[in-house]
């Protein structure tokens, strides 16, 4: 005796609605929408990042060109550094507009030996400055995670979504 798939469905719908209540149905499903909206607020495993970090150390990287990808700040930075696009590392260049919103790094300066945390923020407004294209991938995290994230085009609520370049503010000490 063969079953085809409508009446497979069929008699695990009777089946269910035997067993179960409207109530209860909807007493589970409240349960599992609630227990998957908690899930992201669980408890994360964080101390990976620091030992990267320190991992990386001062040895290959550098405090005294800007527009080399060594320069310590660019450490978790992806895109064209802005000080090779007539800007500062801190500073977007003329003609362009800094995003709204911004990814985070903790990069280690090899000066003082401390790790402070960079705000890497899209300079928007101009098309492609095409220049020191550098791809820090210290700390990033997928895309779930958009604030670690460096893949992310970051113009969103700029006057121009076109990105030119990326800046890398330092915010503080780690």
């Amino acid at each position: 005796m063969t079953l085809d798939f409508d009446t497979l469905v069929e008699r695990a719908s009777r089946f269910l609605a035997n067993g179960l209540s409207r109530r209860h149905f909807l007493s589970w499903t409240g349960t599992i929408v609630m227990g998957s909206a908690v899930l992201p607020l669980l408890p994360i495993d964080r101390s990976g990042g620091k030992a990267r970090a320190a991992e990386s150390g001062a040895q290959d990287t550098q405090d005294d060109d800007d527009t080399q990808c060594n320069y310590w700040r660019y450490c978790a930075i992806d895109g064209y550094v802005c000080s090779c696009c007539g800007g500062t590392p801190s500073s977007c260049p003329p003609g362009t507009s800094p995003a709204p919103t911004s990814w985070v790094g903790t990069c280690l300066n090899p000066v003082d030996g401390k790790h402070y945390l960079i705000s890497y923020r899209d300079c928007c407004g101009k098309g492609s400055c095409g220049r020191c294209a550098c791809l820090g991938l210290e700390g990033e995290l997928p895309a779930y995670r958009a604030q670690k994230n460096n893949d992310i085009i970051w113009c969103y609520g700029a006057p121009d979504m076109m990105y030119h370049c990326s800046s890398a503010v330092v915010i503080g000490e780690a």
